[in-house]
């Protein structure tokens, strides 16, 4: 029977070592005082992680598909942002 490995954010947690700068521990500590930085962190990480797999998933669907249409992706965020005075017909 395989064991499937937790995704991001699930699982036990455990400790980790890293290395950081003493100006970046300076900056993260007083962003999130002493107890919240390992929550920082993994938020941090997660969304990291995040960003890299929908790249990686743009990279697949445009080696399959192309790139996409610049000029709908702006219509579709016009509408997105609110803005459909001028983007109604680009829908």
């Amino acid at each position: 029977m395989t064991e499937i490995a937790p995704a991001p954010g699930e699982g036990p947690v455990r400790p980790v070592s890293v290395s950081l700068h003493e100006g970046t521990i300076a900056a993260l500590k007083q962003r999130t005082g002493r107890r919240g930085m390992s929550a920082y962190v993994e938020s941090l990480i997660q969304r990291e992680l995040e960003r890299e797999r929908l790249r990686e998933l743009i990279a697949a669907a445009e080696a399959e598909h192309g790139p996409a249409d610049q000029r709908a992706v702006d219509a579709k965020r016009e509408i997105l942002r609110g803005d459909t005075a001028s983007s109604a017909d680009a829908a």
